[in-house]
């Protein structure tokens, strides 16, 4: 364990560009789980796109939020953000270890109506309630309703809270224990931390803890 020093910087985000705070975040908020979302423009056009902002709020009824932020460079939107404005259907896709690599490689700014799908090689899987595709080769997949878009701010690295109601979830039988519980060493979940850094949830990264009681 890294030995604290007794003073502290005290750092007002006001007071340093906003660049410098989100690296701040991204470093100290992790590691963050992934949402790799499927969209759908009013043409048809599929969108494939990850996000670290994002998790779990509730399970009655089923809850997630991501946020697709405005650009912090030209303080534009996504096209994920764009598209859940005309469709407000997402598919919300796991990303394990051996997906990875490509889910990253999906993140760069490919021109609207460009399917990440073919440009980085997922499969596109048709869903059974919403139109946006899954992604066939994520051993767990979300089909979502968006409740409500929540817009934080209209300046650069502003957030865009996107409120999804789970309406059925694909799980892959291979990552299952015999209890019927997803087990994290079958999964093997990635998660995002600060700069290019990446976690691994699985080998000597697991352990556990008594709950009290």
């Amino acid at each position: 364990m890294v030995s604290l020093p007794q003073e502290y910087l005290h750092i007002d985000p006001n007071e340093i560009s906003v660049p410098k705070f989100h690296h701040l975040m991204l470093g100290a908020i992790a590691p963050r789980p992934i949402a790799f979302a499927s969209t759908i423009d009013l043409q048809g056009n599929p969108n494939l796109s990850p996000f670290s902002f994002f998790n779990a709020f509730g399970a009655n009824p089923p809850i997630v939020v991501f946020s697709p932020s405005r650009r912090g460079l030209d303080n534009t939107t996504k096209h994920t953000y764009e598209n859940i404005k005309e469709v407000p259907e997402v598919v919300i896709n796991a990303v394990t270890f051996d997906m990875v690599q490509k889910v990253s490689d999906s993140s760069a700014d490919f021109p609207k109506g460009v399917n990440e799908f073919n440009m980085v090689g997922f499969t596109m899987q048709p869903s059974d309630l919403i139109k946006p595709f899954r992604v066939k080769e994520s051993p767990v997949q979300f089909e979502c309703k968006v409740l409500q878009v929540i817009e934080t701010g209209d300046g650069p690295a502003a957030g865009n809270l996107v409120i999804c109601e789970i309406l059925r979830i694909h799980v892959n039988p291979a990552v299952m224990d015999d209890n019927g519980r997803i087990d994290p060493h079958k999964i093997d979940l990635v998660g995002r931390l600060g700069g290019e850094y990446y976690v691994r949830a699985s080998g000597s990264a697991l352990f556990e803890i008594a709950k009290p009681g």
